[in-house]
């Protein structure tokens, strides 16, 4: 936190410094596992050369479920989000919140850069900030509803 003329929040004090990972050559199934074990909704995806991608129930659900695949059969890094949108824990959370937004997404991994090296060290998700602000829910909701509703989003929230 900030202080100076106002109060600026960043992203370090909203995140949830517990990361649950998973590895690109992984089964979905045993991905989905983890998730229902730990009572989460997406993994980090790594591989040797680092952070890959993000899965989420949502990629589970359209590129496994409803496709008709095996999620026994299927890889993780096969059906995973990437490019992964990431931030520094020094980010302003009003920025990481409009990234959100702008690229519809609802986890950001931080990465924190240490002798030469990035590193993870927490992700946020809209519920950190949601629990932060609660008024916020209802806006954050109207404005992914309005984006979704559009015909460029491919669904409509009813």
């Amino acid at each position: 936190m900030k202080l100076g003329d106002s109060l600026v929040l960043t992203v370090n004090d909203v995140m949830t410094e517990s990361v649950i990972a998973t590895e690109v050559n992984e089964s979905v199934k045993n991905a989905a596992r983890e998730m229902a074990k730990f009572g989460i909704s997406s993994l980090l995806v790594f591989s040797e050369e680092g952070l890959k991608g993000i899965l989420t129930e949502r990629d589970i659900i359209t590129r496994v479920v409803c496709a008709g695949l095996d999620p026994s059969d299927i890889r993780v890094g096969d059906v995973m989000s990437e490019p992964v949108i990431v931030v520094a824990p020094g980010t302003p959370l009003e920025r990481a919140v409009e990234l959100m937004l702008l690229h519809h997404i609802k986890k950001l991994p931080i990465l924190a850069h240490n002798d030469d090296e990035y590193n993870v060290c927490g992700i946020l998700s809209l519920m950190d900030v949601a629990r932060l602000h609660p008024d916020l829910v209802n806006t954050m909701k109207s404005l992914i509803e309005v984006d979704m509703n559009s015909p460029e989003a491919g669904f409509y929230v009813s």
